[in-house]
């Protein structure tokens, strides 16, 4: 879909996204209460929690990223280093767990 530059500027695109940014914002706002609210919430297990919200925040800051940050206009390159981060957070997420499930840190707790 192409647009030009005066499309843009048209008083129904700028309401148009200016209502976007509104339901956006709120959304935002209520999730960030939801994960406030996951804290005194039981889902099982504290990793349950953490997992919980982790989810929230991701879809949080897919919305931030799509829509304050323009991505969702975006091609090309840009994907390919938004998969590199995330494929580096998840690793950073499986070493983290993997440090978590160590026995010899399980080992090193215990002692202290």
């Amino acid at each position: 879909m192409s647009h030009d530059h005066h499309d843009h500027d048209s008083p129904e695109y700028l309401k148009k996204q200016s209502k976007i940014i509104w339901i956006v914002g709120g959304i935002l706002f209520v999730a960030t209460g939801i994960t406030v609210g996951v804290m005194d919430l039981d889902l099982g297990s504290r990793s349950m929690n953490i997992a919980f919200g982790m989810l929230i925040a991701t879809i949080k800051a897919s919305l931030v990223m799509l829509i304050f940050m323009h991505l969702k206009n975006e091609r090309g390159l840009i994907y390919k280093f938004l998969s590199f981060t995330i494929v580096f957070v998840i690793g950073l997420f499986v070493l983290s767990y993997l440090g978590f499930i160590d026995p010899l840190h399980s080992n090193l707790i215990s002692t202290k």
